[in-house]
């Protein structure tokens, strides 16, 4: 194992080839056991922007796995990135409140603001000041063709687009890089924006490092997230309406799984290649169910539509209300959210105050 500035980095080794199966997933496996053997080795940053509740797809997507990590013992750094938000004025009126909705519906999940650093992006100066530097060890073109920046700017819905949407990855490689983090839970079609992060650290090291790496080179987490669309057949999405949020009651979210689209066929079954709606909502039970989402199909049969429906609806809410409860219960405590976010935007400005002297020394810019 070697040593990054203090952050201890694992030596893995992958697992045989195994056909169909990627090297980024055969890395995720060899890190996962790395994990489980020492969880104390590694950092990770994920986090959101706050641009509305959060919704199953986040939960069974990124949320109940990094509630995970942090109870195995790894040391996490959640951001909420509100300056990634400025592009959206929609967003950008309302920041305040989606803020506070995040670290609520972190809270109801089981994150624990003592165990991990909730803070917020533009909160963090030192943080900020890498983004200059950063960007300097990249090219436009580098930035452009970036597969999330493209499908960012295709999604916009503007007119025009803002110099602030091509620096995504940049300002990802500061968020990422500012506590030296080594582990970044992804899913599949993040990889090429995590590959600028892993960029960055080493442009900077080849450039400034004088031989000892300044930076580690994250690894990728491939989270191995279930797809689960939303009420209308199509990406489950918080500006679609068409998603159930952590925060919905269960009124609401019995209307929205009433009217979720499914099929003429009648007899359930577990399909999704034929059949992805009926085959979404059967896994969104078999989720909350904790069971294999095939006998979830059997069981409920020649039950059709409403046997589903009612049975999805059933184990949502009871799976939800646990979580509900938490929330309703931090929501009256509005200080106590100001509280975490201080304390967290504290650990997080100490951190980067001091890789930011770091990187002055390595850049001898130390007047």
């Amino acid at each position: 194992m070697s040593t990054v500035l203090g952050v201890e980095q694992p030596v893995l080794s992958s697992p045989p080839d195994v056909p169909g199966v990627s090297a980024a997933q055969r890395r995720s496996a060899s890190l996962e056991e790395a994990i489980r053997r020492d969880p104390g080795r590694f950092r990770v940053l994920t986090g959101d922007r706050p641009t509305g509740r959060l919704h199953l797809g986040h939960y069974f997507g990124t949320l109940h796995n990094r509630v995970r990590l942090q109870n195995l013992g790894v040391e996490m750094f959640l951001v909420i990135a509100d300056y990634q938000v400025l592009t959206d004025r929609d967003v950008a009126d309302h920041l305040t409140e989606y803020v506070e909705g995040l670290v609520l519906d972190y809270l109801a999940v089981g994150i624990d603001p003592d165990r991990t650093t909730i803070f917020a992006h533009s909160a963090v100066p030192a943080l900020n000041q890498l983004l200059l530097p950063f960007l300097s060890l990249v090219s436009t073109a580098e930035l452009s063709r970036n597969p999330t920046v493209k499908d960012e700017i295709a999604n916009s819905r503007q007119s025009s687009v803002s110099g602030l949407m091509f620096t995504y990855p940049a300002h990802q490689a500061a968020d990422i890089l500012f506590c030296k983090a080594n582990l970044v839970p992804v899913g599949q079609d993040q990889l090429p924006h995590l590959e600028v992060t892993r960029t960055v650290a080493r442009r900077f090291n080849d450039r400034y490092g004088s031989g000892a790496a300044v930076f580690p080179e994250p690894d990728a987490l491939l989270s191995a997230a279930p797809l689960l669309l939303g009420t209308d057949g199509t990406k489950m999405s918080k500006s679609r309406g068409n998603a159930i949020s952590l925060a919905s009651s269960a009124d609401e979210t019995a209307k929205l799984i009433r009217g979720a689209k499914t099929d003429a066929d009648r007899h359930i079954t577990y399909d999704p290649v034929t059949r992805a709606e009926v085959s979404s909502l059967v896994l969104l039970a078999a989720l909350c169910l904790n069971r294999d989402p095939h006998r979830v199909a059997e069981d409920i049969g020649a039950g059709g539509a409403a046997a589903l429906k009612r049975t999805v609806t059933e184990a949502v809410n009871e799976y939800l209300a646990p979580m509900r409860a938490r929330r309703a219960r931090y929501a009256q405590e509005r200080t106590y959210l100001r509280h975490i976010l201080r304390e967290g935007i504290g650990r997080a400005n100490a951190v980067a105050e001091s890789t930011l002297d770091e990187v002055r020394t390595a850049m001898n810019a130390l007047y």
